[in-house]
């Protein structure tokens, strides 16, 4: 079963719709390390279970490293987001770098088709069925 990161742009309504329809899902929500933190040098990320994993650095940029912590973790990043991600993605596997895949939900996706879809998605894709590929949703 695939494994799960949500962006933090990311519907909760259809993460909560996820969690609720299948409790056995991991997906992990990072969080802030206080108000505006995604827009610094410092980051938070808290696992399913309770870990925290702190990112910092002068070259920390939000987007890249939610995709690094993602692919060091063998998770499956949720997004919304269409302008920075999908490049990102591919350079990460244009340069060789682990990129386990991006599940990319369209705003304009009704909340009970796009958790109909992750959740087929979760279950009848590998993760190595994932790797280095964007998949857009509505599928």
């Amino acid at each position: 079963m695939i494994e799960f990161l949500v962006d933090q742009n990311f519907n909760e309504d259809i993460v909560d719709g996820l969690t609720r329809r299948d409790a056995t899902l991991r997906i992990c929500v990072p969080t802030t390390s206080g108000t505006g933190s995604e827009t610094t040098r410092f980051a938070v990320l808290t696992g399913d279970d309770g870990v925290k994993s702190w990112l910092w650095g002068d070259e920390l940029k939000p987007d890249e490293a939610i995709l690094e912590w993602a692919a060091a973790r063998g998770l499956v990043l949720l997004t919304h987001d269409r302008k920075t991600i999908p490049p990102l993605a591919h350079a990460r596997v244009v340069a060789g770098l682990p990129m386990p895949g991006v599940f990319l939900v369209h705003t304009a996706m009704p909340i009970g088709q796009a958790i109909d879809e992750l959740l087929i998605a979760a279950h009848c894709l590998s993760p190595d069925e994932c790797k280095d590929l964007v998949r857009y949703f509505p599928l």
